[in-house]
């Protein structure tokens, strides 16, 4: 699904953001991205989602180079990945369900498309009577929910959140990351970078960790920080 093979990235100021990474991420595996502010976490979304190229190395989604594909190629690889962020990043002047709508409008689906998707994936994030509500009607947790519904409505092969529970209370987050397990059991995969060690060593799942852009540790059923 995902392949990074002797991946660096040097930004212009000649910070070494990205060192020498290789990872393979699965179809369908849930995979937790760990690391301190500045170990590399953002450029590593940003290259897989071709924000950024790489300097040196190959980024390969779905078997394609993202750094190679053609401008026209770029907005239908995005399709297939939905993003989820700590800032929500919702349109405010548009309510729950038109924020969703704008992402399958944006991609050109038809009116017909719209009506029947955006109640469905509302309700799957348990918003079924919200989608009228403003942004700012909304508490933080079911704006994050909006996201989620945006992010899947498009039925993405893969769900990149970057600290998608960095704003939200204990329980609100507990409620976000059952709804992101859920959406992995149907087949989507997830990377997710966070800084919520509790969540992490809650759920045993794949840990990548990155410090000053290096791999430092890849652990299955991993935990938050190695005990080494």
């Amino acid at each position: 699904m995902i392949q990074l093979y002797n991946v660096s990235k040097v930004y212009d100021n000649g910070v070494k953001a990205i060192s020498d990474l290789t990872l393979h991420i699965k179809k369908g595996e849930f995979v937790f991205l760990v690391g301190p502010s500045g170990a590399g976490k953002s450029t590593l979304i940003k290259l897989l989602f071709r924000e950024e190229l790489p300097t040196r190395g190959q980024v390969m989604f779905n078997s394609k180079n993202v750094a190679r594909m053609k401008a026209r190629e770029i907005p239908h690889m995005r399709r297939k990945i939905g993003m989820i962020f700590q800032d929500f990043r919702l349109l405010p002047q548009k309510t729950a369900a038109e924020n969703v709508a704008f992402a399958l409008q944006i991609t050109g689906a038809s009116n017909k498309e719209i009506r029947r998707l955006v109640p469905q994936v509302l309700e799957q994030v348990g918003l079924k009577d919200k989608g009228k509500l403003l942004p700012s009607q909304l508490s933080g947790g079911e704006q994050q929910r909006v996201c989620i519904a945006r992010a899947i409505v498009n039925n993405p092969l893969v769900i990149i959140a970057d600290e998608p529970t960095g704003n939200l209370d204990p329980d609100t987050s507990w409620e976000i990351m059952k709804l992101l397990q859920d959406i992995n059991r149907r087949g989507t995969t997830i990377l997710m970078a966070t800084h919520a060690s509790d969540i992490v060593d809650a759920m045993k799942k794949r840990v990548v960790e990155l410090s000053r852009g290096c791999l430092v540790r890849d652990e299955e059923s991993g935990v938050y920080r190695s005990e080494l």
